[in-house]
């Protein structure tokens, strides 16, 4: 299967994002650090919510944009994954081409990692990833790395054209075959001391007829 070389605009964009992403996962990271140690404070809460939502927003994007998207597929999906502890379930996944420097890899980084979102009561929400160039990849557990433990739930929301509204779900909906759907939008619940914030995450699609990059 050929390839062809980047673009200079696909090139500029990519570099865009990525210093976008960096600026925004060390504001989270400081962010939860100050909350911890400062208690309810609503400003650093706040800060911490829109840093967050942030930064999965723009992994889900560049998930959705060449060279990481090709024609007419489905960017940020759903898959079953199997966590470390626990029975498989299905996941909000996409793929991150180069990684990111919040996943810790135990040696040299690998390419095409699989990522998947998963909160946990009490624990916040966690990214579960693993390359696919991994030896092992197929029978050994996704890596697991905490975004934020102020994270309380995860929804789904779809957009019903029948009746053109919004609804959301707790669980990810079904076609008539058993297939999980995946959802237009995500909604995050954020919750610290007596504060609680609620976000919304826009899922990217791929443009029918944007340029194949492979």
């Amino acid at each position: 299967m050929s390839r062809r070389a980047f673009t200079l605009v696909e090139v500029m964009l990519s570099m865009a994002l990525v210093a976008l992403v960096l600026v925004g996962m060390n504001t989270f990271i400081f962010s939860m650090g100050e909350l911890w140690g400062k208690g309810s404070d609503v400003r650093l809460f706040d800060q911490h919510v829109r840093a967050v939502t942030r930064y999965l927003q723009r992994e889900m994007i560049r998930a959705s944009l060449p060279p990481a998207a090709a024609v007419n597929s489905t960017p940020v999906g759903v898959q079953q994954v199997r966590p470390q502890s626990g029975a498989q379930e299905n996941m909000v996944t996409f793929v991150q081409l180069a990684g990111g420097r919040i996943l810790k890899w135990p040696g040299s980084p690998l390419p095409e990692v699989v990522c998947s979102l998963q909160v946990r009561r009490d624990q916040g929400i966690f990214m579960l990833w693993h390359s696919d160039l991994e030896n092992h990849f197929a029978d050994e557990p996704p890596r697991e790395t905490l975004i934020s433990p102020f994270v309380t739930g995860l929804a789904y929301d779809y957009f019903d054209t029948d009746f053109n509204k919004w609804t959301t779900e707790t669980l990810l909906r079904t076609d008539s075959g058993g297939n999980p759907l995946p959802p237009q939008r995500l909604k995050i619940t954020f919750a610290h001391g007596g504060l609680k914030r609620e976000a919304l995450i826009t899922v990217p699609g791929t443009p029918a007829g944007m340029p194949n990059p492979w």
